[in-house]
């Protein structure tokens, strides 16, 4: 799920720890230290960033995996329980939006962005542009991006295994074109049938994707959006496609003639 973005770290900190006179809560540089062992099971030395705690551990923060984050934040929630009395700003409804980003953190990990071998210059941006989105905007808004990457990644496989297609072919007819005339899809080693009942599948996401792109996500004026979860299974399906394409596809482009 997407890390933690610069507006939710600076409402940890100012809002919920706190900051007074420079200081981050009421760490001193020691207990800011033991906090990680003692509160989140990591081994975070602070000592290795530069700058006050408060500049510290925002540094921790962001630099950290989801994961780590989550562990974080929990250590966070334990060390500074909730006292409106003392921080006015450290309410409630402050910590149950705290614990909603725990839960999307620790709600595991988004396939990882794929690198194709064989690529251009839109499919890189729209790789770029939907890894920025997911840690800004959320999943709904790299829909329309990562479709565009397979979109235009399955475009430049078939001009580089000189395949012809039409300029208005979908993604569904883009991978169906490939199957029946790229050599790298020709032979699928043990299981052959097995791989070509997934491959089968891959093609009904994809199909499925289409409308999904056109009438669910940002890339038009829909009024009914996917939410957050959906939309994460969309990218994800289509990370996993992208990455098990791209290793058949540029293996085969890689064939000395």
């Amino acid at each position: 799920m997407p890390a933690l973005n610069n507006s939710e770290i600076m409402k940890i900190v100012n809002r919920y720890i706190g900051v007074s006179g420079g200081y981050l809560g009421d760490f001193s540089y020691r207990t800011h230290e033991e906090f990680y062992q003692e509160y989140c099971n990591l081994d975070i030395n602070p000592y290795q960033y530069q700058g006050t705690t408060r500049e510290r551990f925002i540094a921790i923060l962001k630099s950290s995996p989801p994961e780590v984050q989550a562990k974080i934040l929990r250590g966070i929630i334990e060390r500074f329980p909730i006292s409106p009395d003392r921080i006015k700003t450290r309410t409630k409804s402050l910590q149950d939006e705290i614990w909603e980003m725990v839960k999307r953190l620790e709600s595991g990990a988004p396939v990882e962005s794929p690198s194709p071998k064989i690529t251009t210059a839109l499919v890189e941006r729209a790789i770029s542009d939907t890894e920025s989105l997911l840690k800004t905007s959320g999943a709904t808004s790299g829909v329309d991006r990562i479709h565009t990457a397979l979109h235009g990644y399955l475009r430049a496989v078939c001009a580089d295994a000189g395949i012809k297609y039409a300029e208005d072919y979908s993604i569904t007819k883009l991978f169906k074109l490939l199957r029946q005339n790229h050599p790298s899809l020709k032979n699928l080693g043990a299981r052959q049938s097995d791989i070509e009942k997934i491959l089968n599948s891959f093609g009904n996401i994809m199909d499925a994707m289409n409308p999904i792109r056109n009438k669910a996500s940002v890339a038009h004026a829909n009024d009914y959006l996917l939410e957050k979860d959906e939309a994460m299974l969309v990218i994800n399906a289509a990370k996993t496609i992208l990455h098990y394409l791209d290793a058949k596809f540029s293996c085969e482009s890689e064939i000395p003639f």
